[in-house]
């Protein structure tokens, strides 16, 4: 088997709350700006680490729901996911507590509609991220077709 990794780079000047930082991924592909106020506040325009984590799951997930649906003589002209990633913030800190999959399958054939979630919950088993963050983090997948 082949081995890859892959990496960002932080920068952080400043302290917590008054501190800011920059991810830069080693490829090249994002440079996004993190503060901690952005992380438990809403929406600024500054990325928070529960949100990076939720793009990694859901570009994961798509990707191996796409596989699973393939795999099974199926096809999909679009499948859109979003993944929203749940943290509670307590005396203890952060703890990301769950991630919610949702999946919209446009244009789906060879396969029956009915049978989709049941594909999609397969297939979240078989997605890195997931696996990665199973029993830590409560993992749920809701998928339809359009």
């Amino acid at each position: 088997m082949a081995t890859f990794a892959r990496h960002v780079d932080v920068e952080w000047t400043g302290g917590l709350m008054d501190g800011n930082g920059v991810a830069k991924a080693g490829t090249g592909a994002f440079s996004q700006a993190v503060t901690f106020p952005s992380r438990i506040g809403e929406g600024d325009t500054k990325t928070t680490p529960e949100e990076l984590l939720a793009a990694s799951h859901a570009v994961c997930f798509a990707m191996v729901l796409t596989n699973t649906i393939g795999k099974q003589g199926g096809k999909a002209s679009k499948v859109r996911v979003t993944a929203t990633v749940t943290a509670d913030k307590g005396d203890a800190g952060i703890k990301v507590t769950s991630s919610h999959l949702t999946a919209t399958v446009d244009g789906l054939e060879g396969i029956e509609k009915g049978k989709l979630q049941e594909l999609a919950v397969g297939a979240e088993k078989g997605c890195p991220i997931s696996n990665a963050i199973r029993g830590s983090v409560n993992i749920t997948v809701a998928a339809t077709a359009s």
